[in-house]
C-alpha cells in the first residue's frame, strides 16, 4: 500500500485565492473552499464561489470581496469522488499510486475562535480506484472533475483519480495534524511518531511539486481509523 499526503483548498497565496477557508476549532466543523480557476472550462460547468455562502454563514464568515464574483477550481470534487491534477504532481499520482492505494487531502484552515491561528488538518482521503486522462473523460462526464471541466486543448495530460464510493470522502469534521515548529506549520512530533514517518523533512507542511509520502501507510489508517472518522460524498456539508 502506498499513501500520499496531498495540500488543497484555498490559502494566503495569490494562486490560492488570498484567503482561507473557515473552521470552528470548538467542533471542527469546517467549509471546504477550493481554489481558484485559472483556465477557461467548458460554458455551463462553472463553480462560483457565491455557492458557498449559505455553508460559511453557519461558521458566521463571508467570501472576501475578491472571490465573491471568481469560479472555484474545485479539486478534489468530493460530490464525485474524483482528484485531478498536472505536469510532476501528475507524472507522480500514476507511478505511486494503483487501486487501493491511499490520497490523504489536508487544507490551511483559519480559526473562527482565533484569527490570528490557522489549523493544518485532514478534511478528506481517497482510496483509490483507477486514474485516467483528463482528456479521456466522455463528454456527458465532463462536470465531474476540474480538470476534465476545462477546454480539452489545455487538458492533453491532466490525470484524474477517481476514487472507491463507501471508503472515500470529504470528513464530516477535519482532524488537526499541524503546529507552528522551527519558523514554519509542520505535522506534529508525535503523529509523524505514530504515523510511522513522512517523506518530508520534520513533517514539514506546504505546497511542493514533490507529494509527500506516507512511510507506514497501514500504521497512518490505523491511527486515522482510531479517530472515528465521518466520510461524506459532499463537497460541504
Amino acid at each position: 500500500m502506498n499513501a500520499l499526503l496531498v495540500r488543497v483548498g484555498a490559502d494566503l497565496s495569490a494562486s490560492g485565492g488570498s484567503w482561507n477557508g473557515p473552521v470552528d476549532s470548538r467542533s471542527w466543523n469546517f467549509v471546504y473552499v477550493a481554489i481558484p480557476e485559472s483556465n477557461s472550462v467548458w460554458l455551463g460547468l462553472e463553480k462560483p464561489y457565491a455557492d458557498l455562502k449559505p455553508y460559511l454563514s453557519k461558521l458566521g464568515t463571508k467570501l472576501p470581496a475578491n472571490l465573491r464574483s471568481r469560479h472555484m477550481h474545485l479539486d478534489p470534487d468530493f460530490d464525485h469522488l474524483t482528484y485531478g491534477d498536472q505536469g510532476k504532481r501528475a507524472e507522480q499520482l500514476c507511478y505511486k499510486l494503483g487501486a487501493g492505494d491511499m490520497i490523504v487531502f489536508y487544507a490551511a484552515l483559519a480559526d473562527v475562535q482565533n484569527e490570528a491561528r490557522l489549523v493544518y488538518a485532514i478534511i478528506g482521503l481517497f482510496v483509490v480506484e483507477d486514474i485516467i486522462f483528463a482528456a479521456d473523460v466522455p463528454t456527458g462526464a465532463r462536470d465531474t472533475n476540474a480538470h476534465s471541466r476545462r477546454v480539452l486543448a489545455e487538458v492533453a495530460k491532466d490525470v484524474i483519480v477517481r476514487a472507491r464510493p463507501g471508503v472515500s470522502g470529504r470528513l464530516e469534521r477535519c482532524l488537526p495534524i499541524g503546529e507552528w515548529r522551527d519558523r514554519a506549520y509542520r505535522v506534529r512530533r508525535d503523529l509523524i511518531e505514530t504515523w510511522g514517518g513522512l517523506s518530508v523533512k520534520d513533517g514539514y507542511l506546504q505546497r511542493s511539486a514533490r507529494l509527500p509520502q506516507f512511510r507506514d501507510p497501514p500504521r497512518f489508517r490505523q491511527w486515522f481509523d482510531a479517530q472515528g472518522p465521518v466520510l461524506r460524498q459532499r463537497n460541504n456539508l
